[in-house]
């Protein structure tokens, strides 16, 4: 496989002269914090170097799947990375379980496939905040409705409204993988050397749509657990594939927790419509929440904006306040440790 076939940006070789094309690589697959990279010369199973380990300022130094990466191969099959040399549009998320701290999910992404199964828990919320995440990330999300044989008609076409009529201009595509609906549509998206990432709640369908993709079992599925209609994790690693026609598909495990990281145009772009109703707010630092004279509120009690759609942008925009408030204290705490060690170095050196 050819590295243009993995997407390989020649502005890599500008800003490293000195190295040829082989000596980098994309990362397919990592499982905790070893990795799998590929170039034209094969796969790799690789580690990161202890230089690596050791300057790295947080995980974020760290490779992720769909970095490029600087890399030394040492054996038929082994290399070492020695550094991210590319890594743009990057899919992040807040870590679950830890306050101020960013998840890489996957890099250089140009769409997001982001899919809903019709069967369960569909949720307009949570797409929303799907959107935000990629917009932040400057990524395209499409929309994928899923699982399109297991309703009828009249319940698509309810659905297919519902999402029209609050995420207005999104693409939309509508698939089955049984019945290969919609298959056909999403092939055509799809462009040569261009990557790919599916995102969406376990079991909605994500490794089946994949598997149709390569007209393969690429990828193991499973079925729903029973009693719940909630999807078992059949992905339990990101990895990164190349299509035969010539995309780049990263499959993602299922998501349940994706918290906001950050204050980029992301809410803005998802929200444009109440950003633009508020341009006539009376006051330039409005909340939206409780001011007299604002348009935002005016315009959901006149039905203007779905007060389900109000709640969710007010929501996704505390989520994002508290962690970059959270963020700033972690780091003033940070500089205040540092004025004390440097305080106590010059105390014993007097």
């Amino acid at each position: 496989m050819s590295n243009a076939a993995l997407g390989f940006p020649k502005s890599i070789l500008n800003n490293y002269q000195e190295f040829n094309e082989n000596d980098f690589g994309r990362v397919i697959e990592e499982h905790k914090e070893r990795y799998v990279v590929q170039n034209e010369l094969g796969s790799f199973s690789a580690e990161i170097t202890g230089q690596l380990r050791f300057t790295a300022t947080d995980r974020s130094s760290f490779p992720v799947v769909g970095d490029w990466v600087r890399m030394q191969i040492f054996d038929e099959d082994k290399a070492l990375v020695h550094e991210v040399v590319h890594r743009e549009r990057a899919l992040t998320r807040q870590a679950v379980g830890r306050d101020a701290e960013v998840q890489y999910i996957a890099s250089n992404i140009d769409t997001a496939f982001i899919v809903e199964a019709v069967n369960r828990d569909f949720n307009l919320n949570r797409m929303e905040r799907y959107m935000t995440l990629c917009y932040d990330a400057g990524i395209h999300p499409v929309f994928i409705l899923n699982k399109v044989d297991l309703i009828s008609e009249d319940r698509l076409e309810e659905m297919k409204f519902e999402i029209e009529n609050r995420l207005f201009g999104m693409d939309l595509i509508c698939t089955s993988a049984t019945s290969t609906e919609g298959m056909s549509k999403l092939k055509d998206t799809i462009e040569e050397a261009k990557t790919y990432c599916f995102l969406g709640s376990s079991g909605v369908g994500k490794s089946s749509l994949i598997n149709v993709l390569f007209d393969d079992q690429l990828l193991a599925t499973g079925a729903i657990g029973d009693g719940n209609d909630r999807g078992k994790h059949t992905t339990t690693s990101r990895s990164l594939h190349v299509l035969p026609s010539g995309g780049i598909l990263i499959d993602n495990p299922g998501t349940r927790e994706v918290g906001m990281v950050s204050d980029n145009d992301g809410l803005s772009t998802t929200y444009a419509y109440i950003e633009d109703i508020a341009e006539d707010c009376r006051f330039s630092n409005c909340t939206h929440v409780h001011e007299k004279g604002c348009a935002v509120i005016e315009a959901v009690n006149n039905e203007e904006i779905s007060e389900e759609a109000y709640q969710n942008y007010l929501r996704l925009g505390r989520e994002q306040a508290h962690f970059e408030s959270t963020v700033a204290e972690r780091r003033k705490k940070g500089k205040d440790l540092a004025r004390v060690i440097k305080d106590v170095k010059r105390l014993k050196n007097r």
